[in-house]
């Protein structure tokens, strides 16, 4: 009778070390040899992954995860919300206030403290940006077929703040939502509202630009500080160059962003063109930020253009609802 598998219990050569009793020395000498940084698998040898000259492999990583993570998710096209990490819920910049008034009363000519209470102030203030941008990621969820069609999503950097706010108003009605964390030297935490199949951590801030614009149907920019700039100013720069396809670029808060940003200065000094003013509208609200991109879409029939079209999905409707009636018809008869 023929054995199943002949080799199955025949041993190699080199499946021993050689014998101590050939040479005493032979296993401390393989033990060293294994312990060598050049004796791990490529892929084992965290060292040799983080040298300088495998970087454009980790980019290539840093791209690919997050990419097929989001095509098995079948997410198409995002809206992008960006803004202060440091702006808070009004309950929270509340307390903090009430913290800082408490320690002015026991120190009222600390200069530092009065600084600090004049900024907690304003972040009592600010606070209506973190309401309006929970309002915003709720009317981008509720688009299309409604918070179950994801062809349209919010995307946020994942962190707290502005971006939680837009993230917590796509899950308060049950639609999922993508987050883009960045590793940084300190510890941080993922707001808690992305959905977990979507949070992502990037090593690259380059890469994960890119995730934040490859799917990006509209940019939305409520008022923050150097990151949010940073955003803003690359995607007008690529919008204005013509290096990405345009889209609808929204700034939310008119009072924040035309006092930050002259940008009528910028045209009248001759560094901008009088046409780049058209790249980006300023709005006040949640409600006028969402309109205005509907309308940008809509005239220009984009792709998914529908998805924008309050008439469209109530037409949808209205077929199933008779599709189900004439169903039900045939069925009794």
């Amino acid at each position: 009778m023929k054995r199943k598998n002949p080799l199955k219990n025949v041993e190699l050569p080199w499946e021993k070390p050689k014998s101590p009793w050939e040479d005493p020395h032979a296993a401390q000498l393989v033990k060293k040899i294994m312990q060598s940084p050049t004796y791990k698998i490529a892929e084992e040898d965290i060292d040799f992954l983080k040298s300088d000259e495998t970087r454009g492999v980790r980019l290539e990583l840093d791209y690919l995860k997050a990419e097929l993570a989001l095509r098995e998710a079948g997410v198409e096209h995002t809206i992008v919300v960006f803004g202060s990490a440091r702006i808070r819920e009004r309950k929270t910049a509340l307390a903090e206030l009430e913290k800082i008034q408490k320690q002015v009363a026991k120190d009222h000519d600390n200069p530092d403290l009065l600084r600090e209470l004049r900024i907690a102030e304003r972040m009592v203030e600010n606070s209506r940006y973190y309401d309006d941008a929970r309002e915003f990621g709720r009317l981008v969820a509720n688009a299309g077929e409604g918070p179950q069609d994801n062809r349209l999503m919010v995307m946020t950097g994942g962190g707290p703040g502005i971006m939680e706010a837009a993230n917590r108003g796509a899950f308060d009605v049950g639609a999922k939502t993508i987050g883009l964390n960045i590793h940084l030297p300190h510890e941080q935490f993922p707001n808690p509202y992305v959905s977990p199949e979507l949070c992502f951590q990037f090593h690259y801030f380059s890469i994960r630009k890119l995730h934040f614009f490859q799917r990006a149907h509209a940019l939305v920019a409520y008022p923050g500080g150097f990151g949010t700039l940073d955003e803003l100013f690359e995607i007008l720069t690529l919008v204005q160059t013509r290096k990405t396809p345009l889209m609808p670029v929204v700034l939310v808060g008119r009072k924040y962003w035309e006092r930050l940003v002259d940008f009528e200065f910028l045209v009248d000094e001759g560094t901008i063109a009088p046409e780049d003013l058209e790249i980006f509208e300023i709005v006040d609200s949640a409600e006028e930020a969402w309109n205005s991109i509907r309308k940008w879409h809509l005239k220009r029939k984009t792709k998914h253009y529908e998805l924008y079209n309050g008439k469209v999905k109530k037409a949808k409707a209205k077929d199933k609802k008779k599709a189900a009636a004439k169903h039900n018809k045939k069925k009794e008869s």
